[in-house]
């Protein structure tokens, strides 16, 4: 059965509506943490004249594969196999990344990994694209952030809304600069860094 998320048919068009403007100029885009890959079949469907390359870990492959290949679009590429963590990333440049609720998923050594990579694989003036939850000084925006935040770390000691001043290091010591932090509906954001 083809895996299905609720929260990316609701999200979709705010994402939509600030990183299609961003990616006006843009011809290559990788998709870290695809999920179910519903974002890879809408975003490449309403900006065709982009390459979407989908990634995530083995386990949702065959699920996003479905959803390309239902969607039978021509600019949205064959699921990549990536773990953050993996030495070797796909022989890939691209224009932008795009990420969507997954550093309060992922373990703090693989946030580290994510940010250590992305620039790797980035063009000259690449952007890096992280849609999500996060907090500021270690504050909840809300407390629907905070319930969230204490469901995640129950099901996941490691796992947990990230601080946007530890992220933006991170993407520092990479060599990226914030350019812009979006906010979203339902509490999360878009944070944008360029290289």
């Amino acid at each position: 059965m083809k895996p299905y998320s609720e929260s990316c048919d609701q999200n979709r068009d705010p994402i939509l509506n600030i990183i299609q403007p961003l990616f006006a100029n843009a011809k290559n885009i990788l998709e870290i943490g695809s999920g179910t890959g519903q974002h890879a079949v809408y975003f490449a469907e309403k900006m065709p004249d982009l390459i979407w390359h989908p990634s995530d870990q083995a386990q949702y492959i065959d699920g996003i594969k479905m959803w390309i290949n239902e969607s039978e679009l021509s600019n949205l590429a064959s699921p990549l196999t990536l773990n953050v963590t993996q030495t070797e990333w796909p022989n890939l440049k691209v224009d932008a990344v795009f990420s969507a609720n997954t550093t309060h998923i992922m373990h703090w050594n693989d946030v580290e990994a994510l940010f250590s990579k992305i620039t790797n694989i980035l063009n000259n003036k690449g952007l890096f694209l992280l849609y999500g939850p996060f907090n500021y000084q270690n504050q909840y925006s809300s407390e629907s952030n905070a319930r969230f935040d204490s469901w995640l770390k129950n099901r996941d000691p490691e796992s947990g809304i990230r601080n946007f001043e530890d992220l933006d290091q991170l993407a520092q010591q990479a060599g990226l600069l914030l350019q812009e932090d979006y906010a979203m509906p339902a509490n999360n954001r878009i944070l944008c860094w360029s290289l």
